[in-house]
């Protein structure tokens, strides 16, 4: 019989059987005392015997009925506090006056006057070591079995061998009661896996009711992304919480344990199976080679540094303007590369600064000679560029206009820029001055292609939609709002937005990078859209949670719709026309899209830059309606700046950073023709 079995027997016997039991534990530790009481006082040991007998029977005849008076056997053991000991003491010292004045003072033929000392000692300690003893042991047991048969069953779903260890994981950790398996095999549903049920997922319905299961957990790691979908939808129709182990190869490599759960992330859903890369082909284009990121701290570029590691680049340039971002990637990649001694050294060199500072991009390209550059720096929140939109065509135009001229200028080979479906007919500043970005690159291109020069620096845009989990997803934000209770915002019903997990991102910016040879619009795959009022249903139903609705009033989780925010549409498009085409790449298409040429598109920037100066935002509304094609804003451009202060002071161009009164405006970029290489 197993500990917590003999536990839960001895907590559910009936008062008169626990009673009789501690007499029977008090009555051997009386024989056992006098034996040692007897040995002490001889100094050697000796069998118990008939000659044990009367100092027995007196500690029988005087100490039990003491310890009953005294209520020793009316208390619970495993309760037993400071009163129950207290009670105990008093006990001993009125039994031990007693039997001393038996066996000692009066004296009893055959049996040392001693023994009647040293046997009330060492039955006072037997009796507090005893009580002490039911209490760790029943009490702190009982309290474990309790805390299990109350807590909400679980339920382990695959019963290989990753389900197996996980079961073992978990049998050794408090609170955890572990009903059994759920499997999809035929031959092992009604089996038992070290005792535990192999249960149909068919049966979940009638083991949630019967068994109040609380949680699922996923030990399925091999399972592929469609399949792992098909699950989840099962088990969204019941109210469990669904957890799941992490990918195989972690778990092949250090084994499975119960810390390794993790809440269900919403990228296992909304992810497809990936599709593998041309492996030599990115060693061929990263391998040994100087590779700058700008934005190298934000979510896409943080992971476009962690994949370029990967392929073991001689130098990773991490250009970030802000402090903390870039500390934070610094260290971690600088930490992966410690755990690979066996690979070849990258040098990872940190370099604070921003894209559209021209003289600083002077200053660390021809120090470092980048052979490609990354450009994923970018103000993408919507709402927040939409209120700072002087700031946001800042950074994110003139931004890539610097970078990218500075990158011919220096002779990096590729320029690739990170762009967003919001770019294709916006309805915000912020998807505007994104495919201004890419118009930018376009018209370098076409430029460049025109005059023969030595170098040409290779100009191409990848665009996709929401990344899950980025700094602007709603993904965190809907986590934050279920664990805080609720409730979840969401802007409208209807809205729809396309998603992809960051690394998946990031892969394809580096594989479309790669087949380039100058001026295209990637296009990446993004699946189907997703409903973002579903999502948040999603979410909160695998949280265990319910969703608040007229059926439900009572408890769950409420769905709040907040209204569209400013220059937020409900669907988002990847292609602005229908002319696309294939690549090697099953989730990459190549877009043809009409851009302005140079000379034409430079005198457009130079009036957006004059407008942008004297702040006259109705003047930049309605140059981004012309230049953007499919450009159509909610409202009126609205500054917050400009709403406080309706004739602020004018503002230094775009692109000379110069904006400290101590220091000189550099000279502005978009007045130069495109740079000659050197």
């Amino acid at each position: 019989m197993s500990t917590p079995d003999l536990t839960r027997r001895l907590v559910h016997m009936p008062r008169t059987g626990k009673r009789l039991l501690a007499l029977t534990l008090d009555a051997s530790l009386c024989a056992l005392t006098v034996w040692l009481a007897w040995m002490l006082r001889l100094e050697h040991w000796i069998p118990f015997s008939r000659m044990h007998a009367w100092a027995t029977l007196g500690a029988w005849l005087l100490g039990l009925p003491v310890f009953a008076w005294f209520g020793l056997y009316a208390s619970i053991f495993r309760h037993a506090g400071w009163n129950a000991m207290l009670a105990l003491g008093k006990a001993a010292a009125v039994y031990g006056l007693l039997y001393a004045l038996v066996f000692t003072v009066i004296g009893v033929s055959g049996i040392p006057r001693s023994v009647g000392i040293i046997q009330p000692l060492l039955m006072f300690v037997a009796l507090g070591l005893s009580r002490v003893a039911v209490r760790l042991w029943v009490g702190d047991l009982y309290r474990e079995l309790l805390a299990r048969i109350n807590s909400p069953g679980v339920l382990i779903y695959g019963a290989g061998q990753s389900g197996m260890q996980l079961a073992a994981s978990l049998m050794r950790m408090p609170h955890q009661r572990l009903v059994g398996y759920l499997d999809d095999s035929p031959a092992l549903q009604g089996r038992r896996l070290d005792g535990l049920p192999v249960h149909a997922p068919s049966e979940l319905g009638q083991l949630v009711s019967e068994y109040r299961i609380g949680s699922v957990l996923l030990a399925i790691p091999s399972a592929s992304v469609e399949r792992r979908k098909q699950i989840v939808e099962l088990l969204r129709s019941h109210a469990v919480h669904v957890r799941t182990l992490p990918g195989m190869a972690d778990l092949v490599r250090r084994g499975v344990h119960a810390s390794d759960l993790h809440d269900l992330n919403i990228e296992d859903l909304l992810g497809r199976d990936p599709v593998q890369p041309d492996e030599a082909l990115l060693a061929r284009h990263l391998g040994a080679r100087t590779v700058m990121v700008t934005g190298a701290g934000g979510s896409i570029g943080s992971e476009l540094c962690r994949q370029i590691l990967q392929w073991q680049p001689g130098v990773l340039l991490l250009l970030e303007q802000s402090e903390y971002a870039l500390y934070e990637i610094h260290r971690e990649l600088t930490a992966a590369v410690a755990q690979q001694p066996e690979r070849a050294p990258v040098q990872i060199v940190p370099l604070l600064g921003s894209v559209q500072d021209a003289a600083r991009l002077d200053a660390i390209l021809p120090a470092w000679r980048p052979d490609i550059i990354y450009h994923a720096a970018a103000y993408k929140h919507v709402p927040l560029v939409e209120h700072n939109p002087l700031e946001g065509l800042s950074n994110n135009v003139w931004g890539t206009l610097v970078c990218a001229r500075a990158a011919a200028r220096h002779g990096v080979g590729q320029f690739v820029l990170v762009s967003t479906d919001k770019a294709v007919r916006p309805t915000n500043v912020m998807g505007a001055s994104k495919r201004l970005a890419e118009m930018v690159l376009q018209a370098l291109h076409d430029e460049q292609n025109a005059r023969p020069r030595a170098h040409r620096t290779c100009y191409t845009m990848v665009r996709f939609g929401n990344v899950l989990g980025s700094s602007g997803s709603v993904v965190p934000l809907f986590r934050r709002q279920i664990e805080q209770g609720g409730p979840v915002t969401v802007t409208h019903r209807d809205i729809t937005r396309y998603f992809m997990t960051i690394p998946e991102a990031a892969q394809l910016v580096i594989q479309a990078g790669a087949m380039a040879h100058g001026g295209e619009v990637f296009v990446l795959d993004m699946g189907e859209p997703v409903r973002i009022h579903d999502l948040a249903c999603r979410m909160i139903e695998l949280s265990g949670q319910r969703v608040r609705d007229p059926l439900q009033p009572a408890g769950g989780i409420d769905i709040q719709v907040t209204g569209l925010r400013p220059g937020e549409k409900l669907y988002e498009e990847l292609l602005i026309g229908n002319a696309t085409s294939g690549t090697d790449h099953p989730r990459i298409l190549k877009a043809q899209e009409h851009f302005l040429p140079w000379a034409e598109l430079q005198a457009q920037l130079e009036r957006l830059a004059e407008h942008m100066q004297a702040q006259r935002h109705d003047d930049i509304r309605a140059l981004l309606l012309q230049l953007v094609d499919g450009y159509q804003p909610t409202g009126p451009m609205v500054d917050w700046v400009q709403q406080r202060d309706p004739a602020p002071a004018p503002r230094a161009a775009p692109g000379a950073t110069g904006r400290v009164v101590a220091f000189p405006p550099r000279p502005r970029v978009t007045n130069d023709a495109p740079a000659a290489a050197p």
